[in-house]
């Protein structure tokens, strides 16, 4: 079958990054839009051509705006098989149009119940109901509709759809169906954490059961042996925080490996606890301390840590609780090390230690985050 012409498209969005710019180019494409509630306000305060969803279904928005897309012109318009018979006829009969398109972003629920003032009322106006319903009637029929959940693709589909006449590739729609079901999936995780969690929830002991989502963050350079591959993922429902990028920055060197990330955690976990205290240093071989000292002074608390052991540091992994300046540099310079890790580092002495273009530097950006799962792999199950 040929890729669909977009003739119609359903928006409506919390976070109207890019909207505007979209839907203007959706309507020189010739693409009628139907929006609700706000959306439809900022594309109209913005000149932009769309009309109510209500236009569609010949209802109101109801219920504080509860209940305004939970209609059947509206899933029926979004699941109709474009290739049946009896479906295209039963939408004739019913007075249901097609809708080729559904741009939706959610209520932002895991925001909001991350406020510390958060109420429970608060939480559960932003559970969204109509949304997610939308984008899974949508991505179910992705042979036939484009349902967008990110800014991100929205210039990717306007490129599709003009070197397309109007249409988007299979390809694409799969992909973004896909992104659909990532996406409901985990914000229903996210609610269903909120309430076990919520007063008269409270689940005593372990868990029964949990759904872990993980996101790909980093590739790895090699996995835990140079023929092995793999890649550092983050928990997709934890906060922003709790992410490689926002703890740390790579300032030198190649791609981290597995074991380089074993070794950071390791390193930083350890000097993690003496964060304020007098300059401290911390040796880490293979995920086990080599070597951990404080002194007056850095320099005075490395060469007491290196003297520990004074084989294991080569190939090592050093990690400082306060900015590495010169005559630690020039210390440390004095023996190959896979990588250093400081909050900060004073003034030359990155050009010194970038002489070296086999060890990588790491800018430690922010104190390692408290709590949350520890996850531990064993052959038969998860700890």
């Amino acid at each position: 079958m040929s890729d669909p012409v977009i003739k119609r498209a359903l928006v409506s969005v919390s976070d109207k990054t890019g909207i505007v710019d979209f839907c203007r180019e959706l309507s020189l494409l010739g693409v009628e839009i139907f929006s609700t509630g706000g959306t439809l306000k900022t594309l109209q305060d913005a000149g932009v051509a769309a009309a109510s969803i209500s236009n569609i279904t010949g209802f109101p928005e109801i219920m504080d705006g509860r209940v305004k897309t939970l209609h059947p012109k509206i899933h029926g318009g979004l699941l109709a098989v474009r290739e049946n018979a009896d479906h295209v006829k039963q939408a004739l009969d019913n007075g249901i149009g097609f809708i080729d398109m559904v741009v939706v972003n959610l209520y932002p629920f895991e925001a909001t119940v991350a406020k510390p003032d958060v109420t429970f009322e608060d939480a559960i106006e932003n559970i969204d109901i109509g949304g997610p319903s939308m984008l899974r009637s949508a991505a179910k029929n992705n042979e036939s509709v484009t349902v967008l959940t990110d800014s991100a693709d929205y210039a990717q589909v306007l490129g599709e759809m003009r070197a397309g006449a109007g249409a988007t590739t299979r390809a694409t729609r799969l992909m973004l169906a896909r992104k659909v079901f990532e996406l409901t999936s985990r914000y229903d995780r996210a609610i269903a954490a909120y309430l076990t969690g919520a007063e008269g929830a409270k689940v005593e002991g372990a868990a029964a059961g949990m759904t872990v989502a993980l996101e790909k963050e980093l590739d790895m350079r090699y996995g835990e042996n140079p023929h092995q591959n793999a890649g550092f993922y983050r928990l997709t429902d934890s906060e922003g925080s709790r992410s490689f990028g926002a703890c740390f920055e790579k300032l030198h060197g190649k791609e981290l490996s597995y074991n380089n990330m074993l070794d950071i955690a390791a390193a930083t976990s350890l000097i993690e606890e003496f964060r304020g205290e007098d300059p401290s240093v911390v040796i880490v071989k293979h995920t086990n301390p080599c070597g951990v000292a404080q002194a007056d002074t850095l320099v005075e608390a490395y060469l007491r840590a290196f003297s520990t052991d004074t084989q294991a540091p080569f190939g090592g992994i050093i990690a400082f609780n306060r900015p590495l300046d010169m005559d630690t540099a020039v210390a440390v310079n004095g023996i190959f090390t896979e990588i250093l890790i400081a909050p900060a580092f004073e003034d030359g002495v990155l050009d010194l230690l970038m002489k070296k273009k086999d060890r990588r530097l790491v800018l430690q950006k922010q104190p390692l985050p408290k709590g949350g799962w520890e996850f531990k792999s064993t052959p038969f199950g998860m700890l």
